[in-house]
């Protein structure tokens, strides 16, 4: 069954509700030996297409990753970009910011982490989370030190909102294409991995008394998800809600739309100039004699 992004694209001033949208479809194959061929054929032709981002330099391409805890980001970002060379992509992760991070504004951490023109950098959780955890957790606003005069508690995420929509725009405007995954699962899938993490001695870590105590606030994050992406997908920087509750089904979709992306950019390699074929052609004579 073939995969189409557009099913999984949160439209530009959408209302988004996620009760509306599965954290669980159709899988996209038929067992595990079908998923490994789709998924590496996804990646062969990415990371020829990567190659071509790298040599041309004229388009950077940003993946952000947000989600619940355990809903797959990583995986996801393991195996969807498995096959890219290391050279042309960049991983960053943002956990609690530090204090030289809270001493500048929210989007500063990240923009001093964006990709260059060749290369693919992947976000796992973004600037984005100052508009979610700190929006469920508001009490983390305080750390932030913003100045009273400026500060609005009732304004605050609206004008957080217009901010990311203005850098987006301005990266896009000079050759950074964006996409955004919301990985969206269940509760009650994510209660199964949990108690998975707890049975497998290597996954024990992943898992600690505060992400079991956030799952409390389920109703509450799920509130801010909705009014983010309604407010921030847009044609030029879209959000993508790809259904979770199935790793591997998240994984084809996931590639399949950055699979797209590149190819919207119609990737060439760079043709020499006259002066770069002369250049090559005395090479070629330096090297035969």
């Amino acid at each position: 069954m073939k995969i189409k992004p557009e099913k999984f694209r949160v439209r530009e001033n959408e209302n988004v509700r996620l009760k509306h949208w599965p954290t669980s479809v159709k899988p996209f194959y038929q067992s595990k030996e079908e998923y490994k061929k789709i998924l590496e054929t996804h990646v062969a032709e990415m990371s020829a297409l990567q190659s071509q981002l790298y040599a041309g330099s004229r388009y950077a391409v940003l993946l952000i990753f947000q989600a619940m805890d355990a809903a797959g980001k990583d995986g996801a970002i393991k195996h969807v970009m498995s096959g890219i060379n290391p050279q042309g992509c960049v991983v960053y992760s943002f956990k609690q910011p530090s204090s030289k991070e809270l001493a500048h504004d929210f989007l500063w951490r990240t923009t001093i982490c964006l990709p260059e023109r060749g290369r693919i950098g992947i976000f796992n959780r973004s600037y984005y989370e100052e508009t979610l955890i700190v929006r469920v957790h508001s009490e983390l606003l305080d750390s932030e030190e913003i100045p009273e005069e400026v500060f609005d508690r009732k304004k605050i995420w609206k004008q957080r909102f217009e901010s990311i929509l203005g850098l987006e725009k301005h990266l896009h405007r000079n050759g950074t294409r964006i996409v955004k995954f919301f990985l969206h699962l269940s509760k009650e899938e994510q209660r199964k991995r949990f108690l998975a993490r707890i049975d497998d001695p290597r996954k024990n870590w992943k898992l600690s008394p505060s992400d079991v105590k956030e799952r409390d606030l389920w109703k509450q994050y799920m509130n801010a998800y909705e009014e983010c992406l309604s407010a921030t997908s847009t044609d030029h920087a879209p959000w993508f809600v790809v259904p979770a509750d199935d790793k591997q089904n998240a994984r084809l979709v996931i590639s399949q739309i950055v699979l797209e992306t590149l190819r919207s950019l119609n990737l060439k390699y760079p043709k020499p100039t006259k002066n770069r074929e002369k250049e090559l052609q005395t090479i070629r004579k330096m090297l035969e004699k």
